[in-house]
């Protein structure tokens, strides 16, 4: 939920070496149920840098080390294009603001490129008409092979072809992924960060301490984190932050200056090219490929002369005698943070690389290079020879592939690479790849390691594909409540049956064409899969079949409002980035509109219901599938936010699931200097449980195969990065006490939520909606750690409002009785039910939980006597 205010807060550093600027941590507000109010400020934080005489690097230091020589500094001048200033004090210091840029006024940039040849796996292309016959029956050798569908999305949505964001000098005009990694390479100046983990890049474009106009590479520590106030309830942080700005080293080239551009290619899910041009006209002169996860920085130069600068400064500088291989030179740097760093350069036409050190802050090559030159960070731990060995060779992109066989589900990171293709690649994996690497896999993980900002520690894995495992598929999840280990529970007792009952047929008798009839799609969503949820519980649970057909009628009748594309905001396909998105920017203006969603924001959360909703629907009436204009509609929106091929040339490949991080990213095209970001965890979870049940309802085994296989590595990575046990080791253990990560960027995570501070805000934005798949993402034991640290000793009592009701649905999974009785007291303050929920549900779910049998001699449901 996107709308934006700014919230400021006070920080304080614990470090003697950087120094920080106060903090300004905006966010984003939306006001659940109301109108959308934008209050939108972006300010940036004020550094202060401090340039003084020149000062030669101290060579007085032996690292004594051998087969290393030091440096010679110099102290010639060089051209003020390339470096104005000089200075010979200390610089680490950065920024941290988080500010968001809504809006480009960036015209896009027409620039000759070159892109990389990057090999791919050939994909046939599909001449399929229709996307309802094109669900198979058999899960394939690879899950992610087949399209959904390769033809236009209906004809109902209108096309634009120019968006309110400009595609900012952006190479090509395949539909190009809007909630990736290197989103802000194409948004307003391009400068902020890229978190290719463990490694943050951003182009210095003559900014900072190095004033260096190529790409600036950090690395942060832990002991560099800011931390936010400590809680007197819980002891926790309410925030952890990395700092932004450190330019460790840049790699520019002297003829990069004032007209330099900067232009994107080769843009996938997990990859992209980052070019720099001299100017507008001319072909890249340095090109970054960048791959999520990559061991080395590799900077690619045409016939450019290297610039490699510091804003931290060095320290030393030595140069290995002999490079790690034939041909190659070798020259680790030491900065004055105590941090070194390994430079590499190879030339396969045999230029020479040789550097002379100008003074603290920059070095140069004699002449221009054609060839790569690629930076590493030492993690120390016997490392280097580790990182020696993989110098050379380079990822430039990644082929996803997947099977599934039972419960058991493997997915299979296939690194496409260029330089030495005899030498293995350096990746750096996440705590979940290494808790699910196979055996073969598990035996590539090597002793190097290095933090990353949001997702603990990293390792080094030395190999050219990881297959990760995931051996407990929820297979038999369905529309029922639905435990790990007992499976699905649809079969309630009859005096469960008679309580329920009542409030069923109150709630069919709601009107949904009303309540779904919104200027959003989020909450229009929401109620069509509320009353989903009832007919389904109608039907299957209280096998009542009047009532559901009845529920059935009426849903359907409202789904086909948004069939025909005939709400209040219709959708329009945007062929510009490729995508369904709101037109209600475009009508008003506006680009908070709906949470951000005609710039992309939340995609996931708002079609995940309608999908969710569809799934119902088809499954309660197979007729309604027989409509190929339900079909292709609900298949439209899983294929903006989840389409598995690039033979799709209407999509982006998963627009929001990040294959690498383990869950999505709801963050659109807006700048910031956090990098993405998400929110609700729990509706992300929600997105895939809907893919999952709308290809088992459709016959899609392949679809149904991702969801199952999406939902498991959800769980797995929520549990390391977003849903804290008391045991968690992967975020600071200032942080954890807080159980829930609140919102999680890329650079840091913030106890908060986008609407309110409230601490049922905060923990319930990570339960909603409560589906099956709740109890999976949701282990017992998170959820009771979580409930005594916020809300028992009837603190849950003293909130108010629809969150009431979502925290006595979480409490279901550990006490299905108390949650219960909450849900059948009698008289029902129906304001405790949040706008996507209802009672029947809620009663539903404790019940299949619980399975309470109440006396025969009384309905009055806190009588209960047993629980099965």
């Amino acid at each position: 939920m996107n709308l934006f205010a700014t919230q400021d807060r006070q920080t304080k550093i614990a470090s003697s070496q950087i120094s920080y600027a106060n903090p300004i941590l905006t966010t984003r507000l939306a006001t659940l149920k109301t109108g959308i109010k934008s209050s939108r400020q972006d300010r940036l934080a004020e550094r202060n840098s401090f340039r003084e005489s020149f000062s030669p690097i101290s060579i007085s230091q032996d690292p004594h080390r051998e087969g290393y020589q030091p440096i010679v500094v110099i102290t010639s001048s060089i051209a003020s294009a390339v470096l104005s200033s000089f200075g010979s004090e200390l610089d680490t210091t950065s920024s941290i603001n988080t500010a968001l840029q809504t809006s480009d006024s960036g015209e896009a940039i027409s620039a000759q490129s070159s892109p990389i040849p990057a090999p791919t796996t050939s994909l046939g292309s599909s001449s399929i008409s229709d996307t309802s016959t094109m669900a198979p029956t058999a899960t394939s050798s690879d899950i992610f092979s087949t399209p959904i569908a390769t033809t236009a999305p209906p004809s109902s949505f209108t096309v634009k072809k120019n968006h309110p964001v400009p595609r900012k000098g952006i190479s090509g005009s395949m539909p190009t992924g809007t909630n990736k990694f290197y989103a802000n390479f194409f948004l307003k100046n391009q400068t902020t960060p890229a978190y290719v983990h463990p490694y943050s890049l951003a182009w210095a474009r003559g900014q900072g301490a190095s004033s260096s106009w190529g790409m600036a590479i950090s690395h942060t520590e832990t002991s560099q984190l800011t931390y936010g106030d400590i809680s007197n309830e819980t002891g926790a942080a309410s925030y952890f932050i990395n700092p932004v700005g450190i330019q460790s080293l840049c790699l520019s080239a002297m003829e990069l200056a004032q007209n330099t551009i900067l232009t994107t290619d080769n843009l996938s899910s997990h990859s992209v090219n980052v070019n720099l041009h001299t100017n507008a006209s001319a072909k890249p002169l340095v090109t970054f490929p960048l791959v999520q996860g990559m061991g080395f920085v590799t900077a690619i130069y045409k016939e450019g002369t290297p610039v490699i600068s510091s804003g931290v400064y060095f320290k030393t500088i030595t140069k290995s005698i002999k490079g790690p291989k034939q041909g190659m030179t070798k020259y680790t740097f030491y900065l004055e943070d105590g941090k070194v760093w390994h430079v590499y350069a190879y030339s396969a036409k045999g230029d020479a690389f040789e550097l002379t050190v100008v003074n603290n802050t920059m070095a140069k090559a004699a002449k221009p290079f054609d060839g790569i030159v690629q930076v590493s960070k030492d993690p120390g731990n016997g490392s280097e020879t580790i990182i020696d060995a993989a110098s050379g060779t380079y990822p430039i992109g990644v082929t996803l592939s997947g099977s599934v066989s039972g419960r058991k589900g493997t997915y299979t990171f296939t690194f496409q690479k260029a330089g030495f293709q005899n030498v293995k690649l350096l990746m750096y994996a996440l705590p979940h790849h290494v808790e699910s690497f196979d055996a073969a896999t598990n035996k590539t993980v090597s002793v190097a390691k290095l933090q990353t900002t949001t997702k603990g520690m990293a390792s080094g894995v030395v190999a050219d594909s990881w297959t990760m495992v995931e051996p407990n598929l929820p297979t038999t999840m369905g529309f029922a409540p639905w435990d790990p280990m007992e499976g699905e529970k649809n079969n309630l007792k009859d005096p469960l049956i008679e309580t329920i009952m009542p409030v069923a047929a109150n709630e069919t008798a709601q009107n949904v064409s009303q309540q779904s009839n919104q200027d959003s799609m989020y909450f229009s969503g929401k109620a069509l899969a509320k009353f989903a949820g009832i007919a389904f519980v109608a039907k299957e649970l209280l096998k009542n079949d009047p009532l559901a057909a009845k529920g059935l009628t009426n849903l359907e009748a409202a789904f086909s409002r948004f069939v025909q594309n005939k709400q209040q905001y219709e959708l329009y396909y945007d062929a510009s980035w490729g995508g369904l998105v709101s037109s209600a920017t475009y009508k008003t203006g506006n680009d908070g509109a709906d949470f951000g969603n005609t710039y992309y924001n939340d995609h996931h959360f708002h079609y995940g219901y309608f999908i969710y909703a569809a799934a119902i629907i088809g499954h309660l009436d197979k007729a309604w599938l027989d409509n190929k204009d339900n079909v292709n509609f609900v298949n439209s929106l899983v294929r903006d936010v989840a389409n598995p091929s690039p033979s799709d040339k209407y999509f982006p490949v998963f627009r929001n699931f990040d294959w690498y991080h383990g869950h999505s990213w709801a963050h659109g095209l807006y700048e910031t200097m956090d990098g993405k970001d998400q929110e609700s965890s729990s509706e992300d979870a929600m997105h895939a449980y809907a893919i999952k049940m709308w290809g088992k309802t459709i016959g899609d085994v392949n679809m149904e195969a991702r969801g199952n296989l999406m939902l498991s590595i959800i769980t797995r990575s929520l549990g390391q990065y977003y849903l804290y046990r008391d045991d968690n080791k992967v975020q600071p253990e200032k942080f954890v006490g807080n159980k829930v990560a609140g919102i999680l960027f890329e650079n840091k995570c913030d106890h908060t939520t986008y609407f309110g501070a409230k601490i049922e805000y905060i923990q319930g934005i990570h339960m909603i909606p409560l589906l099956p798949s709740s109890k999976l993402t949701r282990p017992p034991n998170f959820v009771r750690q979580e409930w005594a640290a916020f809300f028992d000793q009837g603190r849950v009592d003293q909130k108010e409002g629809g969150w009431k009701g979502i925290l006595y649905g979480n409490l279901a999974t550990v006490d299905p009785q108390a949650a219960w009785k909450f849900f059948s007291q009698k008289p029902f303050d129906p304001a405790w039910l949040d706008g996507g929920a209802s009672l029947t549900w809620y009663l539903a779910y404790a019940a299949g939980e619980s399975l309470p049998i109440l006396s025969s001699n009384s309905r009055k449901p806190n009588n209960i006597v047993a629980f099965m």
